[in-house]
Parts: C-alpha cells; structure tokens; sequence
C-alpha cells in the first residue's frame, strides 16, 4: 500500500555545521577528554558485520590497533566471509523496492536526522573513535567525523531536492512532461578510505539518499568510527538491509560484490592503483551485468603550492605548513610539491618555513598539544597496519637523499611505539625527482626553486611532472600571475587555491574531486555526484486524443 503525498514539502535551511574549537577549559574540550577517557577504558570492542539490520558474527576475527600505540587495538572486528557478502547482498536486493518508492520527504527526514545525531548525541563518541583510531588531532577528528560528515547529510538532502525539482521547462499543446530520478538496477558497492570518517559515511549514504542500497566495505583501519555510523544510520531510521556493513578483506569483499549480475555502480576512495584495477575487473565483466554500471572514484594526488615572487611570505608559509602536515600529509588533498621563487625563498620564506616546522610537536592524537600524530597506511593481504606506511615514507625520504636531495628539516622517524615521522622537507634541483613524482601520502614536501623570469616554464613543469590532478594552490598578490597560472594549469588540478592551502574544502563551498589519475571527478559535496547514482526516466502523459494520422501536409 504507497502512502500518499498531500503536500510539496520544503525541507529547512542548511547551513555548514558550526566547528568547535576545543581549547582549554571549554566545555567541548572536557566533554572529549571525558569521551576519549571511557573509550580507553573500554576496548577493544568487538565489532560485528550487520547485514539486514542484524549482527553477524563470522569468528574470523581482525583487529584495528591504535596507530600511536600499535601494541594495543581499538575493536576487534568479524570479517565479512562469502557467505556473509552473499546474505548482504540478496538481502540489500530485498529492501530495494521499498526503499526506492519510499516518499522523498521520508527518506530525507531519515539522512537529517541522521545529520543531527552525528553533530549532537554521537559527536564526541564519534570523535574519540576518529582520534584513537585513525589517529587525529582534535581538530582534525572535529573537522572530520563531526563537522563534514554532518554537512555531507544536511547539504545531501539539499541537493537532492533541488535534483527532483529539475523538471522539463517546455509541454506540449494538451501534455506534461515530468522526469523522475530512478535509483539504479541492482545494488551500490561502497569502498571507504581510513582517512576520513566522513567520506565512510558518505560513499554509503550518498547513493542510498536517492534510493539505492548498498553494501558497504569500510577501511580495516577504520572499522570502528565506520561501525558507529553504521548503528546512526539505523537509529536515525534507514531500515533493515538499505546498508549493508560488510568488513573484511578488501579484495574478497570487493570481488565477490563486482561479480555479481545485479552489480550496478561502485563508489569508492582509495588507492589510483586499486581503482584502475577494480575498473578493469569491472569492464571485464560487462558480458555478466545487467546494465553498464557507474563508476565513482577519487583516488590520489601529488598536490601543488607555487609561490610567485608577488606573494605574502607570510601567509605562504603558513598555509604551506597547514597543508602539508596537518593529518601527518594523510589526506588525498596534502601538499606535496612545493614549487618558490627563488627570489622569495632568500627572501625569509625558506627561514621562516624551517623555524615554523621545528615548532611542531608530534605524538599520540590524546595530547591535545600534539600537531601532528602517527602515520596508518594499510596493507589488505595480510591487513598490517602502520608498519607499511612508515616504511614507505621513509624509503622515499632515502631515494631522495641518494638522488642528491638535500633534507633540510625532519627526515627521521620512531616505529618503537606508535608509527611517527617527523615533519620532512627535501630541497630538490631535478624537477623531475621522485619525490616531485610519486604519491607518498605522508608529512613530506619537496621543494623546487625557480627563477623569477622563469615563473610560465615552471607551469609547464608542474604540469607535466605527475599523472595526478587534484588539487593546487597559488599563492600571489600580482593577479596577472594568478590569472596566467589558472589558464596554464586548467586541468592540473580539479580543486585549485589563491593565497589559500591546497586542503581543507568545504560542502557546500568547494566540491571535491581531481581528474586525470586523481579519480572521475564527481565533485563529492555538490549536487554532482548524486547524478551519478540516478537513472533518469522521462514521462509524458497526453491529455488529448488524435482523430487521425494524416499530417496536415498530406492534405491536397
């Protein structure tokens, strides 16, 4: 039996969600002391698969240790087997139906209720999780599991109104024209990242919004802030079997979903080789699908500041060292290629660069002085963690060194207890090096000097150095050379700066997204994305009936 729909709703105003601060003495601050504090005593938690709003305990059992302290662990968690990923996804197929035709002001009162237990009842708790698990300062996990996610449901809803309100502007003499915005046939296999809480709760609950279901494989190194929002989603009202949390072994999981007949559209964020592997595996199996499913990505980048001779020195190096080194140069986003004029450079940026960066402190997120905390990174076969991502790092930071890059600051680190590296920057003459190349994914920058008069050649370099194109910043007061640098760099990066750092975009204010290695550029945050997970189907009903079939041109 549908229900019926008596009225055009009009959902309410959205507006970013207001960050805390956390400073001393506030009431925020001892409220996730006090929520870290329980957490600690409590763990490890044991974490189970929830597939049709159900716990599933498989007994093969994984762990998520904490990054600043790998000899503990967060949660131990149950991994998702074949017949589990089975059950999940007949399961999903079952809910499907109802889902879809429930009515959109129903479905958007679930995802803003869902917005409100992220930014109130869970907020702390979800915090906490962020902190010890993956390894984030306050801010950072504020920012994060708090502030973004919260956006990402509230603008969500937002813009899929505005997305059932496009409507064709023209009717036929005794028609109407109307499209409605289908989900797509079959389910939405979700893959998230460890990096962000927010982005494990939008890759499922973005397509879910429009009425898709969708298994979800969250990150190893984040199973339990991802289990979290897993329990908010039903509170908040998704029914039974619309999500479906399935951990486990990335490539598993993974395969057994993009296997399936009824296998319509992937979402994911991770690693560019992964991603191009998944979409080869996809396309090989377009013989077995229903139709040709979507494919969402965002995957790495080797992002860019370029520093013009007309720059705020200042600010520069600020912005510089924020983007870099915040999250330990963890997000998709960081700066990695640092490209200044040489003119600047002897000017007091490379001094007041270096006396910055030896300001910074680093150590366990649970020190709320600390700026900077653990490195996490994830190997899937076996599911190590922390260990990989040090080595890494370091072993660039090497290659460098042995390429004759000079290590002005930082270039050490301590695996004793938690996986830390100190704040690194390479000064480079080969525009061309591996670190001006390859991701790292860590709190490493290189630097490239160049001369003033050769400030357009330098576009060109940073152009062509790296397959990646997500985001860069420019920083200059001569807006001439903003403007040259944009035009020149048009398809450098999908989210470009003036005077501002290379991360930190905001819903609602800048979509996200990079192209060329970088990912399908999708724009997470904006109405853009939700495109991707309709299937649009036009309707025209006629109101007046033909008396015959001749054209008028037949007449003689």
């Amino acid at each position: 039996m549908s229900t019926p729909q008596l009225a055009t709703f009009k959902i309410p105003a959205i507006d970013n969600e207001p960050m805390r601060s956390y400073a001393p003495g506030s009431v925020e601050r001892k409220a996730l002391e006090a929520a870290i504090a329980e957490m600690e005593q409590q763990l490890p938690f044991e974490v189970p698969c929830i597939v049709n709003g159900k716990e599933v305990r498989t007994g093969k059992i994984a762990k998520q240790p904490l990054p600043h302290d790998h000899a503990r662990h967060l949660c131990t968690y149950h991994e998702a087997d074949e017949a589990t990923v089975a059950s999940a996804i007949e399961g999903a197929l079952a809910a499907k139906a109802e889902w879809e035709s429930l009515p959109w002001n129903d479905r958007a009162a679930i995802f803003l209720k869902a917005a409100d237990l992220v930014s109130g009842k869970y907020r702390y708790k979800l915090l906490a999780a962020t902190i010890l698990g993956q390894g984030k300062n306050a801010w950072q996990a504020e920012i994060d599991a708090a502030a973004e996610f919260a956006d990402f449901l509230r603008f969500g809803v937002k813009f899929v109104e505005e997305l059932y309100a496009q409507q064709p502007s023209k009717n036929a003499p005794g028609a109407w024209n109307r499209v409605e915005y289908r989900a797509l046939e079959g389910f939405v296999l979700a893959v998230s990242p460890f990096n962000f809480t927010a982005i494990g709760g939008n890759l499922p609950g973005t397509p879910a919004l429009v009425g898709n279901v969708v298994v979800w494989k969250p990150s190893p190194a984040a199973t339990y802030s991802n289990y979290l929002i897993q329990k908010i989603f039903a509170e908040a009202g998704v029914p039974a079997g619309v999500i479906q949390f399935t951990p486990g072994p990335p490539a598993e999981v993974v395969a057994q979903a993009i296997n399936n007949r009824n296998f319509a559209a992937l979402h994911f964020t991770g690693s560019t080789f992964i991603f191009k592997k998944l979409w080869k595996d996809i396309s090989a199996n377009l013989d077995l699908y229903k139709g040709y499913p979507r494919i969402v990505g965002e995957t790495g980048g080797k992002n860019f500041h370029l520093v013009h001779k007309s720059a705020d020195i200042r600010n520069a190096v600020i912005q510089t060292i924020r983007g870099a080194f915040e999250y330990q140069g963890q997000k998709c986003s960081a700066l990695s290629r640092l490209y200044v004029s040489a003119s600047v450079w002897n000017a007091g940026f490379k001094d007041q660069l270096l006396s910055e960066i030896a300001k910074i402190k680093i150590g366990a997120p649970t020190d709320f002085s600390n700026f900077m905390g653990p490195v996490m990174r994830v190997l899937s076969k076996p599911h190590i963690f922390g260990r990989p991502a040090y080595d890494k790092i370091i072993g660039y930071i090497q290659k460098a060194k042995d390429a004759g890059g000079e290590v002005l600051i930082g270039g050490t680190g301590d695996d004793s207890k938690g996986y830390f590296i100190q704040p690194t920057v390479i000064l480079s003459k080969d525009p061309k090096s591996v670190t001006l190349v390859e991701e790292i994914f860590g709190p490493v920058i290189t630097v490239s000097l160049y001369e003033d008069e050769d400030y357009e050649k330098t576009l060109d370099i940073i152009d062509s150095t790296t397959d990646y194109a997500l985001t860069g910043a420019i920083f200059a007061a001569d807006r001439k050379a903003l403007l040259t640098a944009t035009n020149r760099l048009r398809n450098s990066a999908g989210n470009v700066y003036y005077n501002d750092k290379c991360t930190g975009a905001v819903v609602g204010q800048q979509p996200f997204g990079g192209g060329r290695a970088s990912g399908t550029n999708d724009k997470a945050g904006s109405i853009s994305i939700f495109y991707r997970f309709v299937s649009a189907r036009s309707i025209k009903e006629n109101f007046v009936n033909l008396e015959d079939f001749h054209y008028p041109s037949n007449l003689v």
